[in-house]
């Protein structure tokens, strides 16, 4: 379901992005107080966050685009 709503252009990006902290982020977080995270996991949530970027903002996974370049856009 969000993944047509991240791929749409009739969209803004700020709202993609709106949408992304209030209901992703949250999600991901839920209880976190009692998680114990590993390298791993940790790995694996920064992959997630970066597909999810990408998504919203249109990029096409690219080997010389890094992800930090794609945080800071």
């Amino acid at each position: 379901m969000l993944h047509k709503f991240f791929r749409n252009k009739n969209i803004s990006k700020k709202l993609k992005l709106t949408l992304k902290s209030t209901m992703i982020d949250k999600t991901l977080t839920y209880a976190s107080e009692t998680w114990i995270l590993t390298k791993r996991d940790g790995k694996q949530t920064d992959i997630f966050e970066g597909k999810v970027f990408r998504k919203i903002l249109g990029t096409v996974y690219d080997d010389e685009k890094e992800n930090c370049r794609i945080l800071t856009i």
